[in-house]
């Protein structure tokens, strides 16, 4: 019986990530395909991708830069919706845009002897515009969760990672779950 158990929960851990990636992904698809009222599976995301990119083309271009400027300026006048675009767009910039802020991972000793420390992306380098010249901003991802949590500490208590972002991120979301390569330390 035991080793029935045994092969069952085996079963579990080898069937149910495939089984959740297979729905999640199927469930998105269909939906992509739902909104734009098409029947082949897959094509709403390909239509999707494809104008995702020629917009990235266009807003590369000179008279993008003119619309976006108009733009940005007309949704800064209205209260909501200047808090919604400029939260969005901040946060996209962050992860993938050209002012990416989670490219400095860092381990940040919590307790003055550095028994407990925790991972974090360093967000603001400088603090002198709040005058907190010798601190920083890091921002600690939430494991399992799509939160995190903005802390400001001295710049002497955080240690920069040699690793990628992507890595770290993925560590600590999957609450040190996932393996991360190994990673050289350097003073912040």
């Amino acid at each position: 019986m035991k080793r029935l158990l045994t092969y069952f929960l085996r079963g579990l851990v080898l069937s149910v990530p495939l089984v959740v990636t297979v729905a999640v992904c199927w469930f998105i698809l269909t939906r992509i395909d739902g909104w734009l009222g098409l029947s082949t599976p897959g094509l709403g995301l390909a239509i999707t991708l494809a104008a995702i990119t020629l917009v990235g083309f266009v807003g590369s271009t000179f008279l993008w830069r003119t619309l976006e400027g108009w733009l940005d300026d007309l949704l800064e006048r209205l209260p909501f919706v200047r808090l919604l675009y400029s939260s969005t767009k901040d946060l996209l910039n962050a992860f993938v845009g050209e002012k990416r802020r989670f490219d400095t991972p860092v381990l940040v000793s919590l307790s003055e002897d550095g028994a407990v420390r925790t991972f974090g992306f360093i967000t603001q380098a400088s603090l002198q515009s709040l005058g907190l010249p010798d601190d920083v901003a890091v921002y600690f991802p939430q494991s399992y969760n799509f939160a995190g949590q903005l802390v400001v500490v001295p710049s002497s208590r955080v240690t920069r990672l040699e690793a990628e972002s992507s890595e770290v991120l993925a560590f600590i979301v999957s609450g040190g779950v996932t393996d991360v390569p190994a990673a050289a330390r350097r003073s912040a």
